[in-house]
């Protein structure tokens, strides 16, 4: 704790006999300065002998400084006289590096010609054994030895490739015979090895073909054996997908130029797997059922891009969407060339089986009617009275538009500009679409729509009947409601598809003219 004089000395008092009132006890001052002056000569020794401690304490320390500042000065002088001799040894050891540098130039430049003549001597030896006809070294009879082999016979083979063949042609064919001996066993334990699934023995045997011409052969091997067991279900699409996922991760692990393998082995499915699927599929409704013959078609296209849209994420080389393109281009030309007309002569027979089955339903007997253009129609109807419609006729009230027809004609146009999308060349696209709209046109509007309007106008009664009905206005009301879901199919599915072509203006011009030639009859018809 701090020392405090005040409490020190009251504590000193109270201790002294008679140096306070304890206990009644009588106050005696002379004992109390007594007991002061006795402590005060204690506290003079005790300080006199602290102050000669403090003394030889401090002039210790000052000897160990002085000591210590001279062993401190001894180590600099021992560490500069270290880093001279480093210094000095580093020197050396950079002298000795450049001799050794230049004698292991030496020893190379003396060395290389040496394996080279000492190579040459080898080859020269198992020449000679071909040149003698009988192979006794170790390296051709010990089958474990067999890279060594192979590489000796790929360097042979080369060797007396620059032969004369006047000379040498004996020997030559032993070397090509026991060459291709060699690439058999080497392609035998490659496949072995790919059946056992022993990755880093493939890849020994793979890098020991990649000399030998029959290294495509072993590519070959390899892609076979990976399709055997891949296509057991009946989505060969996914059984492609899972393959190429699962090749993809081995492949690098085997082949030194992974990404031309798993090309190959794509270009394999397509070329055989696919096209005989997709032949099979298309050939079997191609004369007898064009419906299904095109679903079949723009199903099959349809999950051939999306396989190729997976397949992208492979590495396969530089331009891998040309080479995908061509391949999914290869299966399918055959029927994409004549495919518009497919599609036009389907929709056309199914748009009229449409319609003659509706007509059939009512009973009604499809009659001729006039043929007369707009400027005709505008003429009658500026000449207000005593308008020509012709001989009237009962239509029983049938307004002869059914909203269940026009969906179906509808529907199947709109599967057509769906099909027509997917399956079109970019450049047919606005012009295929177009055929397809002539099609709706003609169908919906002309012989649905148009024929009900030219009735609906014949079953008006003339000005002097004293007959009157309302009838034609109903076939004012469901024609205006069709051919709004005509208009919005028309925005919908068509324009998408000729929106940044010279068809554009083509097809509306062409919707004007039909939307003028009703709205004619209409008001004709109202009037």
């Amino acid at each position: 704790e701090p020392f405090v004089a005040d409490e020190y000395i009251e504590r000193l008092a109270w201790r002294t006999p008679g140096g306070g009132s304890r206990g009644g006890e009588a106050f005696d001052p002379k004992r109390l300065l007594e007991e002061f002056v006795n402590h005060i000569q204690e506290l003079q020794v005790m300080d006199e002998r602290i102050q000669r401690k403090v003394e030889k304490l401090e002039q210790q320390c000052q000897k160990e400084a002085k000591e210590f500042a001279k062993k401190v000065q001894e180590l600099q002088k021992s560490n500069q006289v270290a880093f001279q001799h480093f210094q000095e040894l580093d020197e050396h050891i950079s002298y000795v590096a450049t001799k050794v540098c230049h004698l292991g130039d030496q020893l190379e430049g003396v060395n290389t010609p040496r394996q080279r003549a000492v190579e040459a001597q080898k080859l020269m030896k198992y020449f000679n054994e071909f040149l003698d006809g009988e192979l006794k070294s170790d390296v051709f009879t010990n089958s474990e030895k067999i890279k060594e082999a192979a590489d000796i016979i790929q360097k042979l083979h080369l060797i007396a490739q620059e032969l004369p063949f006047d000379r040498f042609s004996e020997v030559k064919s032993k070397i090509a015979s026991k060459y291709h001996d060699l690439e058999c066993q080497l392609i035998q334990e490659f496949t072995s090895a790919q059946r056992r699934g022993e990755i880093s023995r493939m890849r020994e045997v793979a890098a020991v073909l990649l000399h030998f011409k029959g290294y495509s052969h072993c590519v070959d091997v390899y892609i076979k054996q990976c399709q055997e067991g891949a296509f057991l279900r009946n989505d060969v699409f996914e059984d492609a997908a899972i393959l190429c996922q699962r090749v993809n991760k081995q492949v690098g692990e085997v082949f030194s130029n992974p990404e031309t393998v798993l090309a190959k082995l794509i270009q394999n499915i397509f070329e055989v797997k696919l096209q005989s699927y997709v032949k099979d599929q298309l050939e079997e409704h191609r004369k007898s059922d064009a419906e299904q013959y095109l679903k079949n078609l723009y199903d099959l296209y349809t999950r051939t891009t999306n396989l190729s849209s997976k397949l992208m994420e492979f590495n396969l080389g530089t331009d891998k969407q040309t080479f995908l393109s061509k391949l999914i281009k290869s299966i399918f030309i055959s029927y994409l060339e004549n495919y518009i007309e497919v599609e036009i002569g389907y929709l056309k027979s199914r748009s009229a089986m449409i319609l003659q089955r509706y007509y059939d339903s009512k009973n009604h007997q499809k009659r001729s009617i006039g043929t007369g253009g707009i400027q005709d129609l505008k003429e009658r109807i500026r000449q207000r009275t005593n308008l020509p419609l012709g001989p009237s006729i009962d239509t029983h009230g049938e307004t002869f538009l059914s909203q269940e027809v026009v969906v179906n004609l509808l529907q199947e146009t709109k599967q057509a500009f769906e099909r027509c999308h997917r399956l079109s060349d970019p450049s047919d696209l606005p012009k295929n679409a177009f055929r397809i709209f002539a099609m709706l046109v003609e169908f919906l509007c002309t012989e649905h729509i148009d024929y009900a309007l030219e009735t609906g106008l014949a079953g008006i009664p003339s000005s002097d009947s004293k007959n009157a009905n309302l009838y034609f206005l109903d076939v004012v009301h469901q024609a205006n409601t069709i051919f709004h879901l005509f208009d919005k199919q028309f925005n919908d599915h068509l324009m998408p598809l000729i929106s940044s072509s010279p068809k554009l203006s083509e097809c509306l011009q062409k919707k004007k003219d039909i939307i003028e030639q009703m709205e004619v009859k209409l008001d004709m018809g109202i009037d």
